[in-house]
Formats: structure tokens, C-alpha cells, sequence
């Protein structure tokens, strides 16, 4: 079987750091101005680090510039064309064809990957991708498996297919959406989306024979999430996401914390791994099971396995799998006290679950002691309250750096 990419989110340098831990073969992530995520947390020089890093350990990193852009943009853009043409990113993921243009212009050696913001549906519009330079297409999402298979089947030998396999859907095509900037001045074409799809509003009924008596239309006490779309999984389509000879499979998330991306990032990997080493044994239902621990919304296959699917909204805007959350990240481990960010609070007798990468079992444990960071005074609890707060706390097995634990609540 061709080896699929697994390319995870990165709007962070530690995240980045986190998806390679947790088996990303590549992460893309973007500068604060020029990508879709203007508030993922990536500035130029935490970008260069990505990529030397990445680089060091043989791993990938694709820089999203995937925003439309007005004409005054176009002087950072070429700025930032110039250095990724000097710090050699993998790639850069573009939709704009002004853009673009720029790219092959003042970053001739970095290839191009058409964003899935291109509206990317046909097998012509793959040809006409490749004819104009660019390596990858990704796939817009409202694309369905027969129409997937035929653009692998037809397309050019060496052009690149990418598509999504998880995480957060757009409530417009392909993500090209004016929702929030109408409601709310930020536009989600310049990467400020105020994920407007995601409010809950109140709606009323007007009977035309009692004009002016409005009577309200509730899916809850919290109004009613219209626009809201379930969240994306394909766990269970892996085998014929790999038999069809897609090139790499994307996780959605940069704004996700790394609790989110190492335990994404950990299922798929298994997944894949597990399913190119015994096709005949692949049993989705363990990895469903591991995935739905992280919070989220319901989960949807989309327009994969049936164009007329309806099985898309979530009404309710409600977060589902809320029983863990995420405990901390492993600073320093030593047999008897190992050194642990906090992330949430943490009593003792907590369970806890460490996020072991490659290994789709997590470790359960129960708190039995923890230790005050500045003192080495033995307490009952500790409470997030200051960014990066520390503790220490005896682990069952030996742990790395920067592995994650899982709290239950």
C-alpha cells in the first residue's frame, strides 16, 4: 500500500511539537496575518523554528498563506514569499490565484498546494491546478468517496491529493463564508472568522392571521444552532481512504489545544498503522471508542459515503464526550517525582490517563500524591493560576517529555 501522509495542525510551535510526537508524519500552520487562523499562535519566528525543527527529526511542514487577499496586502505577502523561499517550508497552501501568482514569482522553489478553499470538486479542476504548477490539490470537502476515486484513478501520476478526515466542518462551501463578517465585521476569508455558524440564536413563529404575536421556536432554553454543523470523523473509512491512494488524510484544528491534537493525532495514527500492517483485522470500534473520550461535537462521515446525507447539524450546539479533559503535560520525568504542567485542576484520587504516542491504550492511573512545586510540601490539590503552573506527581511508567495526560472528570 502507497504510504498516506497524516498531516496534523499546528497554531503553535509546541503543538507542531506535539503532533510529531503523536505521529503526524507533517503539520501545517501559518503566520498570524496571511493564513485562515489569525488567532492561531504563530508568529514568523516561532514559524522558522517549526520548519528547522521539523526538518531535524525528518518530518514535514506546510505554511498556509490562504487568505484572499485585498491589494494592499500584496507587500507582505511578497515579504513573506521571499522568506519562505530562504527557510524552505515543504510547501505553502494557497486559494487565491493572485496569491499564488505572487508564490511562483518570489518563492519559486517552495511547491504549491491549492487550499481546499479553491473549491476543489472535479477532476478538471485538478487538471487545471496541475497545469498551472502546483504539486497537491486538497479536496474540498462537500466531494463524496466515487467522486474521490475518480479523480485518483484519472488525475495526473504526480499530482497530489489531499483531503480532510476529521475535525470541524464549515457551515459554507468550502469554507468561503461572509456569515461573520456581516454579523460581526470579521471576516473569515481573512482569517478572523467569529465562527458565527457556531451561535445558538432565538427564532419566532408569525401566524399571518395574528400579525404582530410572535411565538418562539426553541431546540433549547439556549436558543437554537441553525448554522451548526457536526464535527467531520472518517475513522471508520480509513481502509478505503488508504485503498483508494490518497496521498495524505488532514486533521482540522489549529486553534485546538495539544490535549486535542495528541489524542487525534495518536487514533489516526494507530489507526492507519494498524490497517497497513493487517488489512483483514481492521476494527474501527476501538478507535471510535478512544476518539470520543475528547470533547467535541457529534460526529458526522458528511458528503463521504452519500451526497443526500442529512445527517450533518447539530441543532442543540451542544459539546459532547465531556468526561475527561485535559489534565496536564509532562515537563521532566523522574521515578519518584516527575514535573507536570497543569492544565486543569487535579485532586488527589484523580484518574488520570497517560497519552502514550503509538499506543492506542492509554495508561489509567489514580493520583496518589502530589508535591507543591516551589516548597516540595505534600497537598491535596492545585489549581491553575498562573500560565505554565507546575507540580510534582509520581507516574506508573516511565514518561518523555511532553507527553499528555488526560484527566476524568
Amino acid at each position: 500500500m502507497k504510504k498516506i501522509e497524516l498531516l496534523a495542525p499546528a497554531g503553535s510551535y509546541e503543538k507542531a511539537k506535539t503532533a510529531f510526537k503523536y505521529g503526524a508524519d507533517a503539520v501545517y500552520c501559518g503566520t498570524s496575518s496571511l493564513s485562515l487562523r489569525t488567532r492561531a499562535d504563530m508568529d514568523n519566528k516561532d514559524l522558522i523554528k517549526t520548519i528547522e525543527y521539523a526538518h531535524s527529526i525528518g518530518k514535514k511542514v506546510h505554511v498556509t498563506l490562504n487568505i484572499f487577499a485585498w491589494d494592499e496586502k500584496y507587500q507582505e505577502i511578497i515579504q513573506m514569499a521571499q522568506i519562505l523561499n530562504e527557510v524552505k517550508p515543504d510547501a505553502i497552501i494557497a486559494a487565491d490565484v493572485g496569491v499564488i501568482d505572487t508564490l511562483k514569482q518570489y518563492a519559486p522553489d517552495i511547491p504549491i498546494h491549492v487550499s481546499t478553499q479553491a473549491n476543489i470538486i472535479s477532476l478538471r479542476d485538478c487538471n487545471f491546478w496541475y497545469k498551472n504548477g502546483a504539486k497537491r490539490v486538497i479536496m474540498a470537502r462537500e466531494i463524496n468517496k466515487e467522486q474521490l476515486r475518480y479523480i485518483m484513478e484519472n488525475k495526473p501520476k504526480d499530482l497530489e491529493v489531499e483531503m480532510f478526515g476529521h475535525g470541524s466542518i464549515c457551515f459554507a462551501f468550502s469554507g468561503r463564508c461572509f456569515l461573520s463578517d456581516f454579523m460581526s465585521g470579521r471576516s473569515a476569508n481573512l482569517g478572523d472568522c467569529a465562527q458565527s455558524c457556531r451561535w445558538s440564536y432565538n427564532l419566532y413563529a408569525e401566524e399571518r392571521n395574528n400579525l404582530g404575536e410572535f411565538m418562539p421556536i426553541e431546540e433549547s432554553e439556549y436558543g437554537t444552532s441553525i448554522f451548526s454543523s457536526k464535527d467531520l470523523c472518517l475513522i471508520k473509512e480509513i481502509p478505503e481512504i488508504i485503498n483508494m491512494g490518497i496521498d495524505s488524510l488532514k486533521i482540522e484544528g489549529r486553534l485546538k489545544t495539544e490535549y486535542y491534537i495528541a489524542s487525534v493525532i495518536n487514533v489516526y495514527r494507530n489507526a492507519i498503522d494498524d490497517y497497513i500492517k493487517a488489512p483483514n483485522d481492521y476494527d474501527y470500534t476501538k478507535y471510535i471508542k478512544e476518539i470520543e473520550k475528547v470533547k467535541t461535537r457529534q460526529y458526522t462521515t458528511f458528503y463521504f459515503n452519500d451526497r443526500n446525507n442529512k445527517d450533518i447539524q447539530d441543532l442543540s450546539g451542544r459539546q459532547y464526550n465531556d468526561q475527561y479533559e485535559f489534565g496536564g503535560k509532562i515537563v521532566e520525568y523522574k521515578k519518584e517525582k516527575s514535573i507536570i504542567e497543569i492544565k486543569n485542576k487535579l485532586i488527589v484520587g484523580d484518574i488520570i490517563e497517560i497519552i502514550i504516542p503509538n499506543k492506542l491504550e492509554p495508561k489509567t492511573f489514580k493520583i496518589e500524591k502530589l508535591w507543591d512545586y516551589e516548597t516540595q510540601e505534600e497537598i491535596d490539590s492545585i489549581s491553575p493560576g498562573i500560565k505554565g503552573q507546575k507540580v510534582f506527581m509520581k507516574l506508573p511508567i516511565e514518561c518523555k517529555e511532553g507527553w499528555i495526560l488526560r484527566r476524568k472528570k
